[in-house]
């Protein structure tokens, strides 16, 4: 019965863990392996002074060959077709690296958490809130510092008083 129990809670908790058509979990399957791998490879390249000297060297190319084309719709086909298809696959590429940095990010913080013997790990996993949730917990955490600014404003007009009550010679406790 014990290793019964034990497989559930295992299960339980990895609901809460991405599946593997995640990037950060892309490990177990061939196909999403080589993905992650490309897509790596190719936005860190995308990012580089590198690419962006052979992007700009393209557009002035296109631009030096306009009079040569007459400025022909053809010609300026050839860039927006370029573009748009650059575009379309670079959104793929790019957010499957964002999806695999916001997993490592929820993960450290989430170490963050639970390392802090005196932060709440109530908010662990807590990406996978609804919009809903998330608001609620906003305006909770919102109200929080609120009234943690009200006390803090609190206390540091007590010690002002007490600071002056003392600079004059008197014990808080006598008052005015």
């Amino acid at each position: 019965m014990g290793k019964q129990s034990n497989r559930h809670s295992t299960a339980d908790r990895l609901a809460a863990v991405p599946d593997s058509s995640s990037p950060a979990y892309a490990g177990q399957h061939p196909l999403s392996r080589a993905f992650d791998s490309f897509a790596a490879v190719v936005t860190r390249w995308a990012g580089s002074p590198f690419a962006f000297g052979a992007a700009l060297a393209s557009v002035v190319l296109w631009i030096v060959a306009g009079p040569v084309f007459r400025y022909s719709e053809g010609w300026q086909l050839v860039i927006n077709t370029g573009t748009t298809i650059v575009t379309f696959l670079m959104v793929f590429l790019i957010q499957q690296s964002q999806n695999k940095d916001s997993v490592a990010l929820h993960l450290k913080l989430n170490e963050l958490l639970a390392a802090n013997r005196s932060a709440s790990n109530t908010l662990i996993g807590i990406e996978d809130a609804s919009e809903e949730d998330l608001r609620r917990i906003a305006d909770a955490y919102l109200k929080l510092a609120k009234r943690a600014g009200q006390m803090g404003r609190e206390a540091e007009r007590r010690a002002v008083e007490a600071s002056a009550t003392a600079a004059r010679g008197k014990s808080p406790e006598a008052g005015a």
